[in-house]
Formats: C-alpha cells, sequence, structure tokens
C-alpha cells in the first residue's frame, strides 16, 4: 500500500510539471506604440500569472510653480479620493478585493501610479487607474483630511539624513525647477488649494506627457485603454523651464554623531550619450552592496577611504540624470572627526580616474554589473526606459527597452 501512494504521489508530481511546462511561454518582444499626441503605450509580455501596469506622467516637482510648491506631494497622498467615475470607498474596496495594490511615486520628474494584481483582474483595476489619473474630483473636505498625513510625511523624511541629504543637495545645485522639493514646504502645509491641485492636474496631466506602460500585459489590452481613455486630454501641457546649475554648498547641523556629506558636479542629460558613461562610472568607484544587507568594502571608493581612516564609514557614487541636466559624485557616511578625510579620498578617486587610471578589467566589470542591476528588476528598467523615452529619438528608446527584455 505505501508503494502504490508512493508511485500516486510521484505520478501527480509528474503530471503537474508537464502542465506547467505546457504553459510555459518564452517572452515576447517588446512592443511600442507611438500616437500623433505624444502619448506612448509599451508593454513586455512574460506571460507572469501577476501583473503590473502603470501610468507615468511628466508632472514632477520641477513643474511646480512658487504659489503651489508641494502640490505633487499632495497629489502623491490623495491617489485614493473620489473620482468622477468612483468613490474612494469603491477604489479602496474595488483593488483590495480582487488582491490588488494601487501605489504613486513621484521624481522631480515624474509622477508613477502603478497598480498590481493577478493578469485575470486586469480589467477590474485598470479601470480605478484611469480614473484616478483621469478624473480626480478633490473634493475640499477630502483633500482638507490629507493634511494629517502630509505632516506625518513631513516629520518621518526630516527623521531622515539621506532624504535630507538629497533634498539640500538639489536646492544648492540648482537655481529654479529641480531645486524644489518632492516634499511640501513647512509654510505650504494646509495652503495647497483644491483649485491649485486642479490646476497642476489639467496643466500636465496631458496625452503628450503620458505613457502607458504594462509588464505581464497584451499589448491589445493597452492599446485600447489607450486609445479609448487616455487621449481625453490632448496637447503638452505646461512647457517647463530649464533647469539651471549654480554650484554652491549648504550644511545643516543636527547634533548627531555621524556626517551626511554629498559633494557633485553637473553631469549629462538623459538623452545625451555620457548618461551612459556616468552610469557605468557609478559602478567603477562603487554604486552599493550588491546583496541585500551586504558591505560595500570591495568597491574602489571603500577599499582607498580604509587606508585613510581605522573608524568605520560608508561611501559610494551618486549619479542622478535629469531630461536636461544630471549630478555625479559622491557620497559618504562617516564619523565627525574623520569627515574630512573621507570626503577628499573619495572625490581624489573621482579625480584619479579623470586622469586615465582605469583598467580595462575594472571597466568591463563595472559595464557587467551595471547590466545585472538594470536585468535584475524589469519594471525598474521600463521605468529607466520610459523616463528617458520622453527626451530621446523613438529608434533610441525602442533600442533601450530591447535591451531591457534581453537582460530580464
Amino acid at each position: 500500500r505505501s508503494l502504490l501512494s508512493r508511485a500516486l504521489v510521484d505520478l501527480d508530481v509528474c503530471l503537474c510539471l508537464f502542465f506547467f511546462l505546457l504553459k510555459v511561454r518564452p517572452i515576447e518582444p517588446a512592443a511600442v506604440l507611438w500616437f500623433t499626441d505624444g502619448l506612448v503605450i509599451a508593454s513586455l509580455e512574460n506571460y507572469s500569472p501577476a501583473s503590473r501596469i502603470g501610468v507615468l506622467v511628466r508632472a514632477g516637482s520641477r513643474y511646480e510653480t512658487f504659489d503651489s510648491l508641494g502640490v505633487t506631494h499632495l497629489l502623491r497622498l490623495a491617489s485614493g479620493l473620489t473620482t468622477k467615475g468612483a468613490s474612494a470607498f469603491r477604489i479602496c474596496h474595488g483593488i483590495e478585493a480582487v488582491g490588488g495594490c494601487l501605489s504613486v511615486s513621484t521624481t522631480r520628474e515624474t509622477m508613477v501610479y502603478t497598480v498590481d494584481c493577478l493578469r485575470d483582474h486586469i480589467d477590474t483595476v485598470m479601470e480605478y487607474l484611469i480614473n484616478v489619473t483621469t478624473a480626480p474630483e478633490f473634493r475640499p473636505w477630502e483633500v482638507s483630511e490629507l493634511t494629517p498625513r502630509l505632516k506625518v510625511d513631513i516629520a518621518i523624511a526630516q527623521q531622515s539624513p539621506q532624504i535630507g541629504v538629497i533634498e539640500n543637495l538639489h536646492a544648492a545645485a540648482y537655481k529654479n525647477t529641480l531645486s524644489n522639493s518632492l516634499y511640501c514646504p513647512d509654510y505650504m502645509v494646509g495652503k495647497i488649494t483644491p483649485d491649485k491641485m486642479h490646476t497642476f492636474v489639467q496643466n500636465n496631466f496631458t496625452s503628450g506627457r503620458m505613457a502607458l506602460v504594462g509588464l505581464g500585459v497584451d499589448h491589445a489590452v493597452l492599446k485600447q485603454v489607450g486609445e479609448q481613455f487616455l487621449n481625453i486630454r490632448s496637447g503638452t501641457g505646461t512647457i517647463g523651464s530649464k533647469a539651471l546649475f549654480r554650484g554652491g554648498e549648504l550644511r545643516s547641523q543636527t547634533g548627531g554623531s555621524l556626517v551626511h556629506a554629498a559633494v557633485v558636479a553637473e553631469s549629462a542629460a538623459a538623452s545625451s550619450a555620457e548618461a551612459t558613461a556616468f552610469g557605468v562610472l557609478q559602478h567603477v568607484l562603487g554604486a552599493g552592496p550588491h546583496i541585500k544587507r551586504g558591505t560595500n568594502s570591495t568597491s574602489r571608493l571603500s577599499q582607498a577611504i580604509s587606508k585613510a581612516t581605522a573608524q568605520p564609514f560608508d561611501a559610494s557614487a551618486f549619479n542622478a540624470t535629469y531630461s536636461d541636466t544630471g549630478l555625479f559624485g559622491v557620497y559618504t557616511i562617516s564619523q565627525a572627526d574623520s569627515a574630512r578625510d573621507v570626503v577628499m579620498v573619495a572625490v581624489s578617486q573621482v579625480g584619479a580616474i579623470a586622469q586615465g587610471n582605469l583598467t580595462v578589467a575594472d571597466l568591463n566589470r563595472a559595464k557587467q554589473r551595471k547590466s545585472s542591476c538594470l536585468g535584475r528588476s524589469q519594471w525598474l528598467a521600463v521605468e529607466i526606459w520610459l523616463t528617458r523615452l520622453s527626451w530621446m529619438k523613438s529608434e533610441t528608446g525602442v533600442h533601450l527597452l530591447m535591451f531591457m527584455a534581453s537582460n530580464a
């Protein structure tokens, strides 16, 4: 009887494996569709049981005006509020009912609305995603209820030295646009009205500034949705000002024992060929641990700094690329009494590479690490590609997406 039960178990396993292999399909080539009004629809069908769909809008904090600073922060929190097609209750419980998740993230250039779900429920979550991005109502009583959450976000950000360094870095580096913070200024809390939110959405949430992208989604489905809903508000929207790099220095005293320091210079825009070179240079110097909770001790920066101080420290290259400019440099964390030595050694390593002190082996290793980092996350690659796609020629953008698919 025991032999018979084992045989049945083995048979069940073999049958499950057989039917699983029948369903396995190779990843299809990336599909890209361009509309005359500027809307871009891109998809990568990997036949995963879980799908991810996103609407990327070129409406980051750099497009805020002086009287609407912090509006993108409030929009990030307002993603689940009542729209013209669905109430806040319906959006929340409708997405939860199918095991989905709606999230919003912002950069200084882009707002990304993302939904995750099982592929059988794509139609359901797409309805809510389109409502959130194209038909918000911003009812005054709902917007006012966001103020406590806004204050919590600001308080959490102020407790993070890393966020403080990045925000101060952009404030010192740029004279306009990119100097705008990702967080609402304290003096604007409670002063951003629904009218200001509507004005910002009307000026920036247009089809010419949008991209609809799907991972694990059939391209025909995305095309149908994009043609039906995302062409409602046509046009190119507000033309943003060019970022002006000015340089400078900002110091923020916290009374802590650790010094967080960033030293950067202006680098290349995303649409330039030099942007890729700076990305490789970041991995030459050291872009952080390669495994979760790992160390960065093997990087060029860490090896050089360890010879100058015996105290604990951390150092990595910093690389931020935008549509018309960029920042590149080093970011260090060290004890207060050794901060000077750590920063000077880190900067000297950048200068050494600029003078040609780089071997072919190190260069090839950095290229491989950059490719592997991009390939580990399909969705990260899609976001990077679409951010650059808005400012590059179509044939180059398609090439980048093909590169993403081949390394996934």
